[in-house]
């Protein structure tokens, strides 16, 4: 299994923070994993585990579509009762959604069986599934492998819990940034699947943030709401909207430093190495999106709101002809400017301008005299920036997404055979 690895070294960030060159979501402190095939998929791993040795202050945010499955529900249930979690189980393979009163039984069995097994309460255990909708979880066969795996569980199984919650992904995604508070490391990791049904709010995608910092829920759960709109709820693959989506987070509080809130000196380094964390998982569940060649991103700048910044972000990169035609390099900016048209946002349609690869294409809503041969040279690079100025006031907003390769459809044809 491949890797997305964000980078070669670690690096000094600007705003503070150091990216690792070989990310874990086990480095912050008191955090072990693992992974395990337990028999849902034929040889791929299925199963996997993240815990914490202590209590952790949890927070999570939760998909949009009207159908959440048992895991989701299972799962914002125990968070009410302490906003604590010790331990994340999670399997692929099979969704547990639309399984009904039956599936929330299975998915409290999973829990119940984790907590036994770890010695923590049952509320203490989070569930997460991904795989087909419809299907039941195969309760036997998922107890026989948290036997086998929570004896396993230490900081080096953080590449068995990647590859354990994958579906249709290519690579496994991961991210670790270390941040100064207090004079103390901070760090903060972490992991996620998502390759199809791509589509804010959020995506067929989990995500799982661990850190060691000291921080209330509150604080939390405000700061995972605020990055998770402009990054997870800024990402389209093909325009549909899982039942099993979940973004988690657990903060170990083994840091030591003083509690962190929006009146530490270090808190907005603190957001910012988060923010890039998130931001980073999105990008890379984008640009691994079913059959994809390119990632997409999309500048808004110049919009009256971040509502239509991000209105007009989000159709220009979920455009179906828009992403076609990155697929194949053609200079068709005529698909760009009608996805801003019908996006519903408020502009004026005479001062639109419209740049690809950092190619002016259009300038006040007209053609600009620009070489293709430029313009399509920026189309066949791995990744399409597509930058719009609506020249209607002084906000904007990021979107990313993927081409719409031949490739999507052979996927997802067979998605179940």
């Amino acid at each position: 299994m491949n890797s997305h690895v964000l980078t070669a070294t670690t690096r000094e960030q600007g705003d503070g923070f150091k990216i690792a060159a070989e990310p874990r979501i086990t480095a912050p402190r008191g955090f072990t994993a693992g992974g395990i095939n337990c028999g849902i998929r034929r040889s791929r791993l299925d199963l996997g585990i993240v815990a914490c040795t202590v209590p952790a202050t949890a927070a999570a945010v939760y998909t949009t579509n009207a159908f959440q499955a048992a895991p989701l529900k299972v799962t914002q249930a125990s968070l009410a009762i302490e906003g604590k979690l010790q331990a994340l189980v999670v399997n692929s393979g099979v969704a547990n959604a639309c399984t009904g009163e039956k599936g929330e039984q299975d998915a409290r069995a999973i829990q119940n069986e984790a907590a036994e097994l770890l010695g923590i309460p049952p509320h203490y255990v989070g569930v997460g599934s991904t795989g087909v909708i419809g299907e039941r979880l195969p309760v036997a066969k998922m107890v026989n492998g948290l036997r086998t795996l929570a004896p396993r569980l230490a900081p080096e199984g953080a590449e068995q819990f990647c590859e354990a919650i994958l579906t249709t992904d290519t690579v496994t995604k991961k991210v670790q940034v270390t941040v100064t508070v207090d004079g103390c490391e901070v760090h903060i990791a972490g992991a996620a699947k998502g390759s199809g049904m791509i589509k804010p709010n959020m995506a067929t995608m989990l995500s799982f943030i661990t850190t060691d910092a000291v921080i209330p829920q509150s604080e939390l759960e405000q700061l995972l709401r605020k990055t998770t709109d402009d990054t997870y709820n800024m990402i389209t693959v093909d325009g549909d909207t899982s039942t099993n989506d979940t973004v988690t987070v657990l903060a170990s509080g083994l840091a030591e430093h003083r509690s962190l809130h929006e009146g530490h000196p270090d808190w907005l380094a603190f957001a910012a190495a988060f923010h890039y964390v998130n931001e980073q998982l999105a990008q890379a569940i984008a640009r691994d999106g079913e059959g994809a060649t390119k990632l997409v991103e999309v500048n808004v700048c110049g919009a009256h709101t971040v509502a239509d910044a991000r209105r007009v972000a989000k159709t220009i990169v979920g455009s179906s002809l828009v992403k076609t035609a990155v697929f194949g390099a053609d200079v068709n900016w005529g698909r760009v400017i009608c996805a801003i048209g019908y996006a519903g946002a408020s502009f004026d349609a005479t001062q639109v301008d419209i740049a690809i690869g950092g190619v002016p294409v259009v300038q006040h809503s007209v053609a600009v005299d620009t070489l293709e041969a430029d313009v399509r040279a920026a189309m066949q690079r791995e990744k399409v920036v597509i930058d719009v100025d609506l020249h209607s006031g002084d906000v904007g907003a990021t979107a990313w997404g993927c081409d719409l390769t031949y490739d999507y459809v052979r996927i997802n044809a067979s998605y179940r055979t």
